[in-house]
């Protein structure tokens, strides 16, 4: 298959990066994992303006979507910028929310689809493919819940403990359903949230390519500028090969995540192995860039003052982050072909 990204999506892709550069990311990303979500909500609000969280809804609902590939643009840009929040959640949700009519209650997407669309609101969500925990809990606006046997969906009303998580701004917490209330129960909300949870993965997968694309970039340019023995370090063989296979790791995952767009825009029936093999490929890329990044930068690389470890982190959280390498290969082999 041949996939190129036409004239609009490419902009569209280059007009994110202008404004996350603008925005000052990394601060953003800083104040959250300290717990001042101000500066995170204020580019949130920018990214919803941009029409990110649209792609994910429903034009009866004030969106322009679902589109899967200008959503991979999009994440693509917010990984290589360490955006914090519940974006993937919130995507899912909508994903879940919009679901057919027949299938799941449309007051609860009237209520909250145009507000997830616009950024007036952030949403995050527990479904059993991904883990008892839900992110970022304390910030987000609504919790949607899916309860064990997938057939009832819920708001949550609260949460426990928040507990940190590999990357300080990513926190978890498990929510309680008890008190929340109940929007739709029945057989059907399975196949609604199988759906969405492919497209919480799918996000996942582009996130973390735009993760290892950012931790690439800036080792490449420390090896410019880094000397040893009077020389930059990126003039010595053994580096250059480092990056060449992060890079290289990176651009062989890039297909299988727009391959993975593709087949869920076109509904396919093996668009659940192929956002698996997005997945996988994606996150063991970003992983492999996080430690080529580490190991090129030295000490200087671990220190949690240097921007290079909100990357570092994210690589990590991400990987098992809405199905774990393990998953994903099992699920991919178990596919037809595989």
């Amino acid at each position: 298959m041949k996939f190129l990204l036409d004239d609009e999506q490419a902009e569209f892709g280059r007009t994110l990066d202008r404004m996350l550069t603008s925005a000052g990311a990394p601060a953003a990303v800083r104040a959250w994992g300290g717990g001042d979500t101000g500066p995170g909500r204020a580019l949130w609000k920018r990214i919803a303006d941009a029409g990110v969280f649209a792609l994910a809804v429903p034009e009866e609902y004030e969106g322009m979507g679902p589109l899967p590939v200008e959503l991979a643009v999009s994440f693509i840009e917010l990984g290589r910028h360490a955006v914090p929040g519940p974006l993937v959640e919130t995507v899912a949700a909508a994903v879940l929310l919009g679901g057919p009519a027949e299938c799941l209650d449309t007051s609860a997407a009237q209520r909250w689809l145009p507000r997830l669309a616009s950024g007036q609101a952030m949403a995050s969500l527990a479904m059993p493919a991904g883990g008892p925990y839900a992110l970022d809990m304390d910030t987000a606006d609504v919790t949607f819940v899916v309860g064990q046997g997938e057939t009832e969906l819920h708001t949550a009303s609260g949460h426990g403990t928040v507990q940190p998580s590999i990357d300080p701004a990513r926190r978890l917490a498990v929510p309680h359903i008890a008190g929340g209330v109940p929007l739709v129960s029945g057989a059907d909300v399975g196949a609604a949230t199988r759906t969405a949870a492919d497209w919480a993965a799918f996000a996942t997968a582009a996130q973390a390519l735009g993760v290892g694309l950012a931790l690439v970039e800036r080792t490449v340019a420390y090896a410019k500028q880094r000397t040893q023995f009077s020389t930059t370090i990126g003039a010595f063989q053994a580096v250059k090969h480092r990056l060449a296979d992060a890079l290289i790791g990176l651009e062989f995952a890039r297909p299988l995540v727009h391959g993975a767009a593709v087949a869920l825009a076109g509904k396919s029936p093996d668009a659940g192995a192929e956002v698996a093999a997005a997945k996988v490929a994606a996150g063991d890329a970003a992983y492999a860039a996080a430690r080529t990044a580490l190991q090129l930068h030295g000490a200087i690389g671990y220190t949690a003052e240097y921007d290079l470890s909100l990357w570092i982190r994210k690589a990590r959280a991400l990987r098992s982050a809405w199905g774990s390498p393990s998953a994903c290969r099992a699920r991919v082999l178990a596919a037809p072909g595989g």
